[in-house]
């Protein structure tokens, strides 16, 4: 229903911000990282995600295309909902957090509040099947990366580097043309992916 919210940022609160947009006031629950972007007072734009139950609609907000593809990716692992992805895309990047996801790195998950080791496991290990069976895991109807079917088990930066950019639901054509020309053996896998999200974002 709405893809992003631009208006003028007329409050924030722990985890939430009110755009106004046309006079009318538009509650998403948000980051710690999107409300630092966010000034009160000042022009915002924060792209959405309505979470529709049988007794709650709730609007999302985020200052990146990469942090709302995560976050639904997050609600998409059995046992997270919407608090918990908040936090844990509160307590890091989203390129650091697809790093984690696909290296396997419990820690940076759990540093997370209300997260514990098994939540971690849990989405580490159902992100990463997605990945290895090539189904769609990205927003907006993007191809996740190992859309042909083939098993994906990361082995070099360059691997690893694709399922993280993946995670951030890019498809494989935007990864291939990020990762060019990249010089892997001189920069670190976070380096690498930050690089790609550099390109990506100037295109």
């Amino acid at each position: 229903m709405f893809y992003y919210l631009n208006g003028t940022v007329a409050h924030i609160e722990p985890y939430l911000v009110v755009i106004d947009c046309g006079g009318v006031g538009y509650a998403c629950r948000t980051t710690n990282f999107t409300q630092a972007s966010l000034k009160k007072g000042e022009k915002g734009k924060v792209f959405t995600f309505l979470n529709v139950r049988e007794d709650v609609m709730e609007l999302y907000g985020f200052a990146s295309l990469e942090e709302r593809n995560l976050f639904q990716q997050l609600i998409s692992v059995s046992g997270v909902g919407p608090k918990a992805a908040l936090g844990i895309l509160s307590s890091s990047t989203p390129a650091n957090l697809a790093l984690s996801i696909i290296t396997g790195d419990e820690r940076a998950l759990t540093a997370a509040q209300g997260v514990g080791k098994k939540i971690a496991q849990r989405i580490i290990l159902e992100l990463k099947d997605k990945l290895a069976k090539g189904q769609s895991i990205g927003g907006g109807g993007m191809e996740s990366y190992g859309g042909t079917g083939v098993t994906i088990i990361p082995e070099n930066k360059l691997s690893e580097a694709s399922a993280a950019l993946a995670v951030l639901g890019y498809s494989q054509g935007e990864i291939n043309l990020a990762l060019k020309g990249v010089d892997l053996d001189s920069h670190t896998l976070e380096d690498i992916i930050k690089l790609a999200l550099k390109k990506m974002m100037k295109n």
